[in-house]
């Protein structure tokens, strides 16, 4: 019973740690339609300025600074990024991956440069790297930590996209740019602030991912952004809601799968990813299941008529 909550209480901080990068993700990519594979890159640089601040300060002063501090950084190099370059390319796709690849490729090499290959210990507070009892387990401290910050995040984009003016004009520009330019209204204004916000998403996941995993290495944001367009596949671009709950589901099957199935946990995601993609119905064609049972009813109606 106490292995199970603690894969549990583990696998639901995992999740959350991957909803935080998702959601950015998914806010670009849904409301832009952006796909930018730079993402990680924003995560990495956020966390090394978040790991040399709160080695400067140190403590819980040190880690509410660097959490400001990564936030800020991530937000920043959204921003560079989308004024000096994405801006030119809306609406051609091609040109934005090739763009956004190359950011993930040099920006973790930059990284490498100035800081190195070898992985650096995160500084976390005493009071953020103990356990917790909880039903018979000893679950570290930082896992509710992650999960905490990742409903309020959660709260918060629903309240941004449903409540607030820029909100409703995203998404209105999404559906008719050229409507809501004609009303006077910069869109583009409003899709720079929708991708300083996954910016600053991507930075705040990287000051969570270092007391996460207790580390930071020049690559940890390209690996962690595999996992998050699993995520944002899975969930699809529906609800951020539905994004939550598809990082949830990542991460508790990550856990539990790398320990009842041998350490086969990231191969358990990739079936799983399968299993959605497959059952999942393709525009107008119903679900997989619906075909076939719409193929075997024809070919009895077929079979009856010929013996007819």
């Amino acid at each position: 019973m106490d292995t199970l909550v603690l894969l549990t209480l583990t696998g639901l901080g995992l999740g959350a740690l991957y909803f935080l990068i998702a959601s950015g993700l998914a806010l670009i990519f849904g409301l832009m339609d952006v796909l930018n594979f730079a993402h990680g890159a924003f995560l990495t640089v956020a966390c090394y300025t978040a790991w040399r601040t709160a080695g400067t300060v140190g403590g819980i002063p040190g880690l509410l600074l660097a959490a400001v501090v990564g936030t800020a950084t991530g937000l920043a190099l959204a921003v560079v990024v989308e004024l000096v370059l994405i801006r030119r390319l809306y609406g051609r796709i091609k040109e934005q991956i090739l763009v956004t690849v190359g950011l993930s490729l040099a920006v973790p090499a930059l990284v490498q440069t100035v800081w190195g290959a070898d992985a650096r210990t995160f500084p976390v507070p005493d009071a953020l790297s103990g356990t917790v009892g909880v039903l018979g387990a000893r679950v570290p401290v930082n896992r509710f930590l992650l999960i905490a910050v990742a409903l309020l995040v959660l709260f918060g984009v629903r309240l941004f996209l449903s409540r607030t003016r820029y909100g409703l004009i995203v998404r209105a520009g999404v559906e008719d740019r050229a409507m809501v330019t004609a009303l006077g209204i910069d869109v583009t204004r409003a899709f720079t602030l929708v991708f300083a916000l996954g910016g600053a998403l991507a930075g705040l996941a990287g000051v969570l991912g270092g007391i996460y995993f207790g580390s930071l290495s020049p690559h940890q944001g390209t690996s962690l952004l595999v996992f998050a367009f699993v995520v944002v596949i899975i969930g699809g671009l529906v609800s951020i809601t539905s994004v939550a709950l598809s990082a949830l589901s990542v991460g508790l099957v990550q856990q539990y799968a790398n320990y009842y199935a041998g350490g086969y946990g990231d191969l358990a995601v990739v079936f799983l990813l399968a299993a959605v993609v497959l059952a999942r119905p393709a525009a107008g064609t119903g679900s997989p299941l619906g075909r076939l049972r719409r193929a075997l009813t024809a070919h009895r109606t077929h079979a009856a008529g010929g013996t007819a």
